[in-house]
């Protein structure tokens, strides 16, 4: 897979793709699938060197800032598995979709500013290719205790 620094310039963690690999799956599936001309990616939580990053209920237990980046951790993460199955971020015309999960307390509404962690990634890795149209949802709990997961979908060629 070819990797390359992000478009804007940072060093956020989340945003560098110098030597990263998508996680392991935790269970029975595969990160990604490639069909058509589409490429889903699984649920991606925050994770990076076999940890979970960020868990717990975000207004209760984790601030807003510190779930968007968990979401641009989890963004990465999708991107990389994405970009595996489909053979290097090159081969990634653009994102289409993204859902962004946010395990929260039951009074939270900060759902859209925790998921602009996750499409800020995006844009950084590809630019106006990583503009996605994006749902952001209030849960309960998601697995592992992960404070936010993602999926995405993206046209490949």
């Amino acid at each position: 897979m070819r990797t390359r620094k992000p478009a804007t310039g940072g060093t956020d963690r989340a945003h560098d793709v110098t030597a990263r690999a998508a996680p392991p799956p935790q269970g029975d599936y595969v990160p990604a699938v490639v069909h058509g001309g589409l490429a889903f990616s699984a649920g991606m939580t925050p994770r990076s060197g076999g940890r979970l990053r960020v868990s717990g209920r975000v207004g209760e237990d984790v601030g807003t800032r510190r779930a968007g980046q968990a979401a641009a951790l989890s963004a990465a993460n999708a991107l990389l598995a994405i970009a595996e199955a489909a053979g290097g971020l090159d081969r990634i015309e653009r994102c289409l979709r993204l859902t962004v999960y946010v395990a929260c307390a039951e009074h939270f509404t900060e759902h859209s500013a925790v998921a602009d962690g996750a499409s800020r990634t995006l844009r950084a890795w590809l630019g106006e290719r990583g503009a996605v149209a994006r749902t952001a949802v209030g849960v309960r709990c998601l697995p592992s205790g992960a404070a936010v997961e993602v999926d995405l979908t993206a046209a490949v060629r």
